[in-house]
């Protein structure tokens, strides 16, 4: 377990996640929301095996599995990535059966407490496409709006949110 929050439990990707992380990534509401081409089968299992592969290389972005506690459940994917200006980044995405239920914003406020106790990181920010009403909404109750750009590998307009760890603590 990487960290945990009131109904989450944060952890490594594992295999037997296949099935759930295709149901995310080969979705097309989940993933016009990114905004990203969905993923075939054969695809969606290549990229969660990278990730994987990345745990035992310690290399790459840290990304994990979003776990219900209850269910044990694969949820989502969460992480800690650089952005284009080198600083720590956090992200998440969610299968759609979890919308709606406050799993979002439970998720970046524990990446917010890991980042600043854990990682010792002094600024966090978040990237997220405009027209993703429900992320912005999140985002928004925590950081404070920075600059809105055009991301070229997404072909559109993205809104970088960002939070000290002075303004968190």
């Amino acid at each position: 377990m990487i960290f945990e929050t009131h109904r989450l439990i944060v952890r490594q990707l594992q295999e037997s996640d296949q099935s759930a992380y295709f149901d995310m990534m080969g979705n097309p509401n989940v993933m016009s929301l990114v905004p990203r081409e969905v993923m075939s089968k054969n695809d969606s299992d290549k990229h969660l095996a990278k990730f994987i592969k990345n745990y035992r290389h310690q290399t790459g972005p840290k990304v994990w599995a979003i776990e219900l506690k209850a269910e044990n459940e694969f949820i989502g994917l969460c992480a800690f990535l650089k952005n284009n200006e080198n600083e720590d980044e956090i992200g998440y995405r969610l299968r759609e059966k979890y919308w709606g239920v406050g799993y979002g914003t439970e998720i970046t406020k524990g990446l917010i407490d890991f980042g600043f106790q854990h990682l010792n990181t002094d600024l966090i920010t978040a990237d997220v496409y405009v027209d993703n009403l429900r992320s912005v909404k999140i985002l928004e109750k925590f950081f404070n709006r920075d600059i809105e750009f055009f991301n070229a590998e997404d072909k559109c307009t993205d809104r970088r949110y960002k939070l000290t760890r002075k303004k968190w603590l």
